[in-house]
């Protein structure tokens, strides 16, 4: 099959690019810039690269045509964040395409209600807040009316906290705050804010990049749905700092403190990530994911996240007080 990834160098793209092509796809790569993948493979000497700055074609009404000149028999879009993008592609496709995948976001979903949190149960959470949660889920009600509806076949998965090697992750205060690392790999007190059973839900970028070359393999079973893409489990405030700690050999030193003492010691924008994080809560079933598309994840988020430090520490881009203790996992 003839696919086009749009974002193919992304996070997600670095590892389904290869995947795709290892599978016998004919791959196209549509990316804005001319950086290169976060994990380098022998199997992107077969791909054919495209250079578009989507924002822009959009605007102008050329992006759609763009991808459709490619000749794709399907598209993986990895980088589409307004609803009015994904019309216009929507738009351009159909007719002409036989799937499209889409990656949304676990943001879809506001505050957990019930857990696990489930794609086809509305009253598992709250609605969606903040500008990037509405755009999804709008996006996520568009694709799901355009199939529902006998147009394109359209697929939305939705991962969790996206980790893997070469970027930050989402630490165990909901933030990129590189204190907080400081703070466990010294064995330092962490002020946490709320409980500290407000829960995570991380996934590595490998095993979410599994989930979309299973959708364009199951077409039909994938058709018109939703599916939630994260670890088998999820992890709780207090959980991730006590495994953290642990990997630099200290204990987790939690200080339980006001949302408001919390902010005044922090910069707004850490604050107003963890506070993201912390108050929706997310913990999501996979079994929609096992059962449609065969999704078998190969990390639980502690092995996910801790790939993802050792990476940077490795590299000096994290700064931590202890190293790494051999064998940490």
């Amino acid at each position: 099959m003839r696919v086009v990834v749009i974002g193919g160098s992304g996070h997600i793209g670095s590892y389904l690019v290869p995947r795709l092509v290892r599978a016998g796809h004919e791959v196209v790569s549509v990316s804005r810039g001319r950086s290169t993948p976060y994990v380098p493979a022998p199997e992107w000497e077969q791909v054919q690269q495209v250079f578009a700055d989507r924002e822009q074609e959009d605007a102008d009404g050329s992006f759609g045509g763009r991808i459709s000149g490619l000749r794709p028999e399907a598209v993986v879009d990895l980088v589409c964040f307004t609803p009015e993008s994904a019309a216009l592609l929507v738009d351009r496709l159909r007719g002409e395409v036989g799937h499209l995948v889409h990656c949304g976001s676990i943001w879809r979903h506001g505050a957990s209600r019930k857990l696990p949190i489930t794609e086809d149960d509305p009253s598992s959470a709250g609605p969606a807040f903040g500008a990037y949660g509405i755009a999804k889920e709008r996006i996520a009600r568009l694709l799901a009316a355009e199939t529902a509806a006998g147009g394109l076949v359209t697929t939305s998965l939705h991962p969790g906290h996206i980790v893997g090697p070469g970027w930050h992750p989402i630490g165990p205060l909901g933030s990129l705050d590189p204190g907080v690392w400081r703070a466990l790999s010294a064995g330092e007190a962490l002020r946490v804010p709320g409980s500290g059973a407000e829960s995570m839900h991380h996934v590595h970028a490998d095993d979410v990049a599994q989930a979309f070359e299973l959708a364009l393999l199951h077409r039909e079973a994938a058709a018109g749905q939703d599916v939630s893409v994260v670890a088998p489990t999820a992890l709780t405030v207090r959980g991730y700092a006590e495994v953290a700690a642990g990997w630099f050999g200290q204990q987790a030193v939690l200080e339980t403190v006001s949302w408001e003492s919390f902010r005044s010691s922090t910069t707004p924008e850490h604050a107003e990530s963890s506070w993201g994080h912390l108050h929706r809560s997310h913990c999501f079933s996979i079994a929609k994911a096992v059962e449609r598309l065969g999704y078998a994840p190969a990390y639980e988020p502690e092995q996910a996240v801790l790939e993802s430090v050792r990476w940077l520490v490795e590299r000096g881009r994290l700064e931590v007080a202890n190293p790494l203790v051999a064998g940490a996992r």
